[in-house]
């Protein structure tokens, strides 16, 4: 027999779903949604906090660190500008694999890039080829807009994206000739012929 108790209960919920959408779509239920909006806290993805990356890369190498009983490795200098040129698609959950997966094939003395550049370029490749047509909420507004502009020449457009990658690569070329698919002597090239 079912008898009622009072209880002390908190509950925390968590989602990535936008539930009021999801609610006028009719597949979320109105009145657990009022229930579980009763304080409300908006943790913006990683790729909208990218100046988060080192405070959390180091404390996932301490935490993988104790978890795999070994010493905490030392991180290279280039493992940041590395990961805030990435989006980070899976969020704070694959930066922390990414971190656990390094520790746990680290050896000893500085924790190599090879883990994470492996981890990018998978992600990069297996990415859709398309550009989205639209923006999407909580993605970065595109790079260059031209309604009612005239089109820039080729170069143009190419140095706009020699000079956004070298920025986001916090001026490491071989970071930022990864992000443009090109190799690090054709960045090296592009970069000599700037001047």
């Amino acid at each position: 027999m079912d008898e009622p108790r009072k209880s002390d209960a908190r509950i925390v919920a968590a989602t990535n779903q936008n539930l009021s959408s999801l609610q006028n779509e009719g597949k979320f239920r109105k009145d657990l949604n009022y229930r579980l909006r009763t304080h409300r806290i908006y943790i913006p993805p990683l790729c909208d906090r990218m100046d988060d990356v080192p405070l959390l890369t180091e404390h996932f190498l301490e935490e993988a660190a104790r978890s795999l009983k070994k010493k905490k490795p030392t991180p290279p200098k280039e493992l940041f500008t590395l990961l805030r040129a990435y989006s980070f698609p899976g969020n704070i959950r694959e930066l922390q694999s990414m971190i656990f997966d390094a520790v746990s094939r680290h050896k000893g003395g500085i924790l190599s890039l090879d883990v994470f550049k492996f981890h990018i370029n998978r992600e990069q490749a297996n990415a859709p080829e398309s550009l989205p047509t639209e923006q999407t909420a909580g993605s970065p507004p595109p790079l260059v807009s031209f309604p009612g502009r005239k089109l820039p020449t080729i170069k143009q457009a190419t140095e706009v994206l020699v000079d956004e990658a070298m920025k986001r690569a916090d001026g490491n070329q071989s970071i930022a000739a990864k992000m443009l698919g090109i190799s690090q002597q054709a960045m090296s090239k592009r970069m000599k012929k700037k001047g």
